[in-house]
């Protein structure tokens, strides 16, 4: 038997989409932005193994000789990103959705469990409400990064302005690189994302466009008898034809069989069958 279900709230739906593409244009103008002073890389031991990022991605990417294209979309689209952040924690917090959010003291221990089952390691996973604990996890991570971007954004956007903001993230140095490391955690999230998103199938992400999610419920038997619709005569109308009665018949008794010889004569008539008047003759002809 299926069941619809509610799922996912309208602000939270609208929340998440407008989110997307918001964030895609700000990390695309950030690119544009640190391409000119790209000076992050992983050094081991003198030799640089990374480099952030590889000349042929700039170039995929068109990217070179557009900072000032890039630090007018990140300036415009920040406010939006802001708006956006504010609302959707202002609703779970005011609807309760917070309490489904918020990882408890078991989260992370599920949430190992979780990863296992995922990568096929173990059968069952563990149980879950309307998210599992890793999702958990990862949301309100989330959540928390983005007031991290806010703030080091804001830092590094206006040093002199908002001093106590840079001061509080360690110099503009290390707010700059707060904020470049919380945009690679954006990407790094956006990939996991996706995959689960597929791995999850078509009724999960029906559920995030739709807010409801079909569930497959097995029906008992007792349940079975108990939702069975009964089927009752419905009353009889004006119009409907009043049904037809067969006359009776009156039972016609045999004719007395004559007596044979061997039974003997025939017993004489009482009195009260000399007195009966006869129908025949007192009915009319």
């Amino acid at each position: 038997m299926k069941v619809i279900k509610e799922k996912h709230p309208l602000v939270m739906r609208w929340t998440h989409w407008i989110n997307f593409p918001i964030l895609t244009i700000m990390i695309w103008s950030g690119l544009l932005i640190y391409w000119a002073n790209d000076v992050y890389h992983v050094t081991i031991f003198g030799h640089k193994f990374v480099q952030f990022f590889p000349m042929w991605i700039y170039k995929l990417l068109n990217i070179p000789f557009r900072l000032a294209e890039g630090m007018a979309f990140h300036f415009l689209f920040m406010w939006f990103f802001f708006l956006n952040g504010i609302l959707y924690v202002a609703y779970t917090l005011i609807s309760g959705e917070w309490r489904q959010l918020v990882p408890n003291r078991h989260s992370f221990k599920e949430a190992f469990l979780v990863v296992l089952h995922d990568l096929h390691i173990r059968r069952t996973a563990p149980p879950q409400d309307k998210y599992n604990a890793a999702q958990r996890i990862a949301y309100t991570s989330i959540i928390v990064m983005g007031f991290g971007s806010i703030i080091t954004g804001l830092a590094i956007y206006k040093p002199v302005q908002f001093y106590w903001l840079c001061w509080i993230c360690g110099g503009y140095h290390l707010a700059r690189i707060f904020h470049f490391a919380l945009t690679m955690g954006y990407v790094f999230f956006f990939v996991i994302h996706i995959v689960q998103v597929i791995l999850a199938g078509w009724n999960n992400f029906r559920s995030v466009i739709s807010g409801f999610e079909v569930l497959n419920i097995e029906e008992s038997p007792a349940l079975a008898i108990a939702t069975a619709p009964v089927v009752t005569a419905p009353p009889p109308t004006a119009t409907s034809p009043k049904p037809t009665v067969a006359p009776s018949q009156t039972a016609v008794p045999p004719p007395p069989s004559r007596a044979s010889a061997a039974d003997g004569p025939a017993p004489p008539p009482s009195a009260t069958d000399e007195q009966a008047p006869s129908s025949t003759q007192n009915s009319p002809e």
